[in-house]
């Protein structure tokens, strides 16, 4: 079987770029050589040099009625490839697409310029879902200043194809800004029950976003830290976390206003219930998140006492 990768979207939504950063990629340099079907001709031209470095030769296929397995067949004969690439035309509808028999799709992509998604996504919504409805990975490219919608996009695109993954870029790269839908957590209850988990996650999620969590009630195991510093009434409950290895260890942890902080034990482990408002910290240099302690409960350490991020 000739194994087959289909890149799909509209025009100029980023399929050239794509394809081109994965021609560039070491791991992709391996045996033989791979032809690139070309279904449409954007601004972005391939460099003819890096084709030759990859060993990839491209066919452009312009009318949709070419697109056929007979003159597929015959393009594979043409130049016996190891692997082919397909920078599918967005405008052409993906449901009538018909490979060779002996041609076998291993990935599907869908690239979206996020600056575009609600224009083709409102009058074009037929051709995008039979694009995304199969394709393993969907990338938003160009999200720069749509970063309030991202949630939104991801619900569209979920709907239509529950199981894909879906990436968001900006000029810097890979946004990784956890979206309100990916919380372990439902930000709709007026309590949230974190496990160790859900602790991590608000943890960072907060210095982000902590318009969501202002006013709600928290409630998590922690341990206890008291800096010399702080002043009566004032303790940080948090957890040990791991984010690569072993020794890149970090506490995780806000302050918390609690009257009873004193009689707080250092590294004791506690239940905290609190509140969380913005206020001045110095130690934030700035606005942060602030607790407010409804409770601080003798507790039991945790089995996984440190939250792993690695």
């Amino acid at each position: 079987m000739k194994p087959v990768y289909i890149i799909n979207g509209f025009l100029e939504s980023g399929k050239t770029e794509f394809i081109t950063f994965t021609l560039e990629q070491p791991y992709f340099r391996v045996k033989g050589k791979t032809l690139l079907l070309l279904c449409e001709e954007g601004e972005i031209e391939y460099e003819p040099a890096l084709l030759e470095k990859s060993r990839t030769v491209v066919e452009l296929i312009e009318n949709e009625e070419d697109f056929t397995p007979s003159h597929l067949t015959a393009l594979e004969k043409k130049h016996r490839p190891e692997r082919i690439i397909i920078e599918y035309n967005g405008m052409w509808n993906f449901k009538d697409m018909k490979l060779p028999r002996n041609w076998k799709v291993e990935q599907q992509i869908t690239t979206i310029d996020g600056s575009t998604f609600p224009m083709y996504y409102t009058n074009m919504r037929s051709l995008l879902a039979e694009m995304i409805r199969k394709s393993e990975l969907i990338i938003f490219n160009r999200c720069d200043n749509v970063r309030e919608e991202l949630n939104g996009y991801k619900r569209n695109i979920k709907a239509v194809n529950p199981s894909a993954d879906v990436v968001f870029e900006d000029t810097q790269g890979e946004i990784d800004e956890i979206l309100e839908e990916d919380l372990p957590y439902d930000l709709n209850q007026s309590t949230l029950d974190l496990d160790a988990r859900g602790y991590g996650i608000w943890y960072l999620d907060s210095m982000d976003h902590l318009d969501r969590y202002i006013g709600k009630t928290l409630q998590f195991v922690a341990m206890v830290l008291k800096p010399e510093h702080f002043p009566e009434g004032y303790f940080v409950p948090g957890r040990m976390a791991m984010t690569c290895c072993a020794d890149d260890m970090a506490f995780l942890g806000y302050v918390c206003e609690y009257p009873g902080a004193g009689e707080l034990e250092q590294q004791a482990w506690v239940k905290v219930t609190a509140t969380v408002s913005r206020e001045y910290w110095k130690d934030y240099q700035g606005e942060g998140p602030v607790l407010h302690a409804v409770c601080v409960e003798p507790t039991k350490a945790p089995k996984d006492a440190v939250i792993d991020f690695s």
